[in-house]
């Protein structure tokens, strides 16, 4: 891809993509895994599939290979509404829950952007140990604003400015020895910022967090 078709793919995904409002957010106080569902198929997985396009193609050229947008279907929900959505991106066709993979979605209070290493993946023990030998390199990788969190289920978060060098050792040995145990390294975005209803600025800030958090996901894919 030449940089003139990035551009040209920047600008079309911008002009179409006006970022997200405060009625995308109150989307999770629907009562109604229906009423739910119409509401996020409607309003919040046509603006996942432009940014995702977008951010897709500029991961491609940072990562070095092929990468592919997965947006959740929520598919196997029947009673229980979905208390958040996402989309994620990584280098496999088929699915991405087993592999290293970037994360953006929404809460009903903020908007998560993550480097997400979830309980699925298969060498956890192997990315752990691999982290935890860089250690020093890893957490001067992660900028003091980005936030950890242990679980995505959850919208719980650990500022990074927060964390010494002990809290992040004991972080990626619970992420190596727990079985259920996740990391997810990134930044929220709260759902009142008048960033996020600017499309180029939010494009502009995804971008530049997965960029940063690139070389972690090539230390997680070694």
């Amino acid at each position: 891809m030449t940089a003139s078709t990035t551009t040209a793919s920047a600008i079309a995904a911008t002009t179409a993509f006006h970022g997200f409002e405060q009625a995308d957010f109150d989307i999770f106080h629907l009562e109604g895994l229906e009423e739910r569902m119409s509401a996020i198929q409607e309003r919040i997985r046509p603006k996942f599939q432009i940014i995702g396009t977008e951010l897709t193609q500029e991961l491609a050229l940072h990562a070095g290979n092929e990468m592919f947008l997965h947006i959740a279907k929520h598919a196997r929900r029947t009673v229980n509404p979905p208390k958040d959505t996402w989309m994620s991106i990584c280098d496999n066709k088929r699915g991405y829950k087993a592999h290293p993979h970037f994360q953006l979605g929404l809460f009903d209070d903020h908007l998560f952007l993550w480097l997400a290493l979830i309980y699925e993946v298969p060498n956890k023990k192997k990315i752990a140990a691999t982290y935890l030998d860089q250690l020093d390199d890893v957490i001067a990788a992660v900028p003091k604003n980005f936030e950890i969190s242990l679980d995505h289920m959850k919208k719980e978060s650990i500022p990074v400015d927060s964390m010494s060098r002990d809290d992040w050792s004991k972080a990626l040995v619970r992420f190596r020895d727990v079985q259920k145990a996740e990391l997810l390294i990134g930044r929220h975005i709260p759902a009142g910022d008048p960033l996020l209803s600017d499309g180029k600025a939010l494009l502009q800030i995804a971008s530049e967090t997965f960029e940063t958090l690139m070389p972690l996901y090539r230390l997680a894919r070694t």
